[in-house]
């Protein structure tokens, strides 16, 4: 979901340079007049989420089974005792040497909110298409403490369109986020919901994927506030400023940014 060919802050494509200062009273009309507008999009943000919540269910009748540090676990358990559960699907498909860096800022923010989530009712479990030694090889060195499972071998990935086949890879066009995508790469991002009952029986609520993954990147919440945004270049990938965390001391000097393929070639072996 992003290179690393871009060592240097991005320029903002709104100049900061020479920036319009006023008096407080004119900065603060000015304030007021904004956060008519955010309020209404705050509302706005309530009732999607109201028409989210009341969409209709699809009830999971497949057997999933995925590998956990702890043995074998059905969708079901993965709930961990809980009626809710929230999937990341995080890029890192076997034989990878490293995760999606974009998946990995995701799940940088894990951790501070699982806890949270329990207090809840929500479990939030991280599952990926590689086996589960590559999974745990690359938890530990990112520090991460979430659950992360393994799907390999079993049909998740594909059935909740994060994974795609040769077969598909080979059309040239696969179908994500609810529509046809022209990147055709083997994995995608994703975040998944679902609801178990007191029969045991597990329900798909919602998905989201593309920009809708950044529901977990609280960064960029942060960013938005900033000065300067999110300063991101005006390139089609603009994610490519993005590492994993133990890299930004060592990341090479700036380059051109590359195609779609590039996106891969830094996280694939």
């Amino acid at each position: 979901m992003t290179t690393q060919t871009s060592a240097t802050p991005a320029v903002s494509p709104e100049s900061t340079e020479n920036h319009r200062v006023v008096s407080r009273a004119e900065w603060l009309a000015k304030r007021k007049a904004l956060l008519a507008k955010e309020k209404e999009l705050t509302r706005l943000g309530d009732s999607l989420a109201a028409e989210r919540r009341a969409l209709p269910w699809v009830r999971i009748d497949k057997d999933y089974v995925f590998d956990a540090p702890g043995g074998r676990r059905s969708l079901a358990d993965l709930f961990a005792g809980r009626r809710q559960l929230l999937v990341q699907h995080f890029m890192l498909g076997p034989g990878w040497k490293q995760g999606c860096p974009s998946c990995s800022f995701m799940a940088d923010h894990v951790d501070g909110m699982t806890a949270h989530l329990a207090a809840r009712d929500v479990t939030l479990v991280t599952v990926s298409r590689a086996p589960l030694d590559e999974i745990e090889r690359f938890r530990k060195r990112m520090g991460w403490q979430f659950t992360w499972v393994s799907s390999n071998g079993s049909d998740f990935n594909y059935d909740f369109g994060v994974s795609f086949t040769p077969e598909a890879l080979a059309k040239g066009e696969i179908h994500y986020n609810y529509g046809r995508w022209p990147y055709a790469h083997e994995e995608w991002p994703g975040v998944s919901a679902f609801y178990k009952n007191e029969a045991d029986e597990v329900f798909h609520s919602y998905s989201t994927y593309g920009r809708g993954v950044e529901v977990m990147m609280g960064t960029y919440r942060m960013l938005d506030l900033a000065p300067k945004g999110r300063d991101e270049r005006e390139v089609e990938h603009k994610m490519e400023w993005v590492r994993h965390h133990d890299r930004y001391e060592s990341v090479p000097p700036t380059q051109a940014a590359g195609s779609v393929d590039a996106l891969f070639d830094t996280f694939k072996t």
